[in-house]
């Protein structure tokens, strides 16, 4: 929407999107203005009203803001989006409201159209604290997707409000079951496999790897590491049968068990043990 992005241009800090073109390598650098976190916040506050009303026909009436009137609904709309900070947008938006069956609805729809791990990780609705029950269908949902950043996002869910005092183990189990095959990789003229290179970005690590898969799978394999090692600071009890029966693949397995290590969340005697678990 032509509003929204002129405001957005008028936040640019083009050294800031230098930036974040080299943390995000799936997302086209043209694709990215560049508009600082807290100014993205501070403009979805401005633009959201606290309480959301839904129409006679089920769609969203959002309530004419002093800076913009009767566009929010047209933004929300307005998928795919042209850019990145569009996106970022976007999920500070849903993150705002309140009302739950608003708020799902309009989450369900947009993750069709998340293309990266930071708009995936940002997105993070307060309502869903409080209506767990509800959000949990939709993470079954979620979790059995064939896009990346949707099953991304189901696990990254079950991490945020599944491992406390909601936890159950099956929610192991799910995050172990996931099998997401991304894209197929073709042989190289010598008959080796291509080697995926992807700088770690994202909330997980910040080390340069060297895997043998695609970003799309790797950006679901990371999550995976990340949910069982919160899991195996938060729950370890559940969780260790999980690395001692070897329940995930090689990487993801000894992923899991790195950022475990790295965790001050994992008492010592669990780290010892946990490297005595690590596959060479």
């Amino acid at each position: 929407m032509k509003i929204i992005v002129d405001k957005l241009k008028k936040l640019q800090d083009k050294k800031y999107a230098e930036f974040q073109s080299k943390l995000i390598p799936t997302v086209d650098k043209k694709a990215i203005i560049g508009v600082r976190t807290p100014e993205l916040k501070k403009f979805a506050k401005e633009l959201i009203s606290v309480n959301l009303p839904a129409n006679k026909r089920g769609k969203i009436t959002i309530k004419p803001d002093k800076y913009f009137d009767k566009t929010i609904a047209s933004f929300l709309d307005e998928l795919p989006h042209k850019y990145f900070d569009e996106n970022q947008l976007h999920t500070f938006i849903l993150s705002e409201i309140k009302d739950f069956d608003i708020c799902i609805e309009l989450v369900d729809k947009f993750l069709l159209y998340i293309d990266n791990w930071a708009t995936c990780d940002q997105l993070s609705p307060k309502c869903f604290k409080k209506n767990k029950e509800e959000l949990l269908k939709y993470i079954n949902k979620w979790i059995n997707s064939k896009k990346p950043y949707i099953i991304r996002f189901a696990i990254e869910m079950l991490m945020s409000h599944f491992l406390d005092d909601d936890f159950d183990k099956k929610y192991l189990k799910m995050v172990s079951d996931v099998r997401f095959i991304g894209k197929q990789k073709l042989p190289t003229k010598n008959g080796s496999k291509h080697l995926h290179r992807t700088q770690s970005n994202d909330k997980c690590s910040k080390e340069n790897i060297s895997i043998d898969i695609d970003s799309d799978k790797y950006y679901v394999e990371m999550m995976r590491a990340w949910y069982f090692a919160t899991a195996l600071a938060k729950q370890y009890g559940a969780t260790l049968p999980f690395i001692k029966n070897r329940r995930l693949n090689v990487w993801t397995h000894n992923k899991t068990i790195q950022k475990a290590l790295e965790s001050f969340r994992v008492g010592e005697k669990h780290k010892k043990e946990l490297r005595a678990e690590k596959i060479i």
